[in-house]
């Protein structure tokens, strides 16, 4: 009986080492699957990190709307030189048996440089990073009605003079008024004051270099 004894003491007191063994592997398992998660979730942040890096670089391009240039499209005209101009226009018309009858007129113009932006061709804004590219309409004159009739007055008249007359004299000072505004100084005066203009709106979208030539005149 007494050995019967032994026998069980012997035995209950190994189960305690075989549970050890058991909680010790069990920890292993664990601690390896939170090295392993711990490893994903770094990897996870890393990659996470290189895509939000990734999306920084791509909006760092510049977009400008189709809406957006039909706006500057709608603008239509727009002025870049204002050139003030006096021409005396002077015709007589001679007669036989008698004095000369003569007629002497000085006109009043304001002749305004500048582009018609409705003119503009597809693609005339070409967008590329922080760079955008402009190709603009020829610098032009706006409109052929500059002269200011209001202040037309004969300086000198002689004879009677019909209004026949009186309008070629007036188409006569416009001639001579375009062919002192359209010179090419004027016209690249006016070019660059539109390279400014230009420069300053589309800096506002967000550009860092704006470039600017312009059409051929045809």
């Amino acid at each position: 009986m007494l050995k019967k004894k032994n026998n069980l003491s012997n035995t209950n007191s190994s189960l305690p080492q075989r549970n050890g063994g058991g909680r010790v592997l069990l920890l292993s398992i664990i601690v390896t699957a939170l090295f392993v998660l711990g490893a994903l979730l770094v990897r996870k942040c890393s990659e996470d990190k290189a895509l939000l890096r990734l999306q920084l670089i791509s909006n760092n391009a510049i977009d400008i709307t189709p809406s957006q240039v039909r706006s500057i499209e709608r603008i239509g005209q727009w002025e870049f030189l204002a050139i003030s101009d006096e021409e005396l226009v002077d015709t007589i018309r001679h007669r036989t048996l008698q004095r000369d009858d003569r007629l002497v007129r000085i006109y009043h113009g304001t002749l305004r440089l500048g582009i018609d932006l409705s003119l503009t061709k597809e693609g005339w804004v070409f967008a590329h990073g922080d760079t955008v590219s402009l190709t603009l309409p020829s610098i032009r004159l706006l409109s052929n009605h500059f002269i200011d009739e209001a202040r037309t007055r004969s300086f000198y008249e002689s004879g009677r003079w019909d209004a026949r007359a009186k309008e070629q004299m007036y188409h006569k000072a416009a001639r001579q008024m375009r062919k002192r505004a359209l010179t090419s100084q004027n016209i690249r005066l006016a070019e660059d004051n539109a390279r400014l203009q230009m420069t300053a709106l589309f800096q506002t979208f967000g550009f860092k270099t704006v470039e600017v030539r312009f059409e051929n005149v045809p």
